[in-house]
């Protein structure tokens, strides 16, 4: 029998003996599991590493079940929203730093999720441009530098 993302996430839940309540939340990037509980620094983990690998989980139950099923994304009282609030803070002040001395800045290695949020963050901005290398590795280094006005 099917399983529906919100019943795998609590199934997975319950059998770590966690107390909570799942909301489902439909966002522009799709579904979102927001899970909530007094026990949520547990569940997100150092780095929010929990959130990442049980978000990891229930996509690998969801994709078995369903290889053409959409990923959802697992959150813990809004954690993703705080913590991308104060990465993109951060990197903004990085990027002010960029404009005033024109010299290029090289982030820590990022996961494709905060390298996204970054690259989509500054993509409409006139002076700063962002490149992170085309290879295979599951974190890299976004560059921040001066825009080039030669080409569009």
């Amino acid at each position: 029998m099917k399983q529906t993302p919100k019943e795998i996430l609590d199934t997975l839940l319950g059998c770590l003996g966690f107390a909570f309540e799942i909301e489902e939340v439909e966002t522009e990037h799709g579904l979102t599991l927001q899970v909530y509980s007094n026990e949520g620094e547990a569940l997100t983990g150092p780095s929010g590493q929990r959130i990442e690998d049980l978000q990891y989980l229930v996509n690998r139950v969801l994709q078995a079940q369903d290889p053409t099923s959409p990923k959802v994304q697992v959150d813990v009282e809004h954690y993703r929203d705080m913590r991308n609030d104060a990465l993109l803070a951060r990197v903004r002040k990085i990027a002010d730093n960029v404009r005033e001395t024109g010299l290029p800045f090289h982030l820590e290695p990022m996961n494709s999720y905060d390298r996204r949020l970054i690259h989509n963050a500054f993509k409409d901005d006139p002076q700063i441009a962002t490149w992170s290398p085309n290879d295979d590795a599951r974190l890299k280094r976004i560059t921040l530098k001066i825009r080039s006005h030669d080409h569009p």
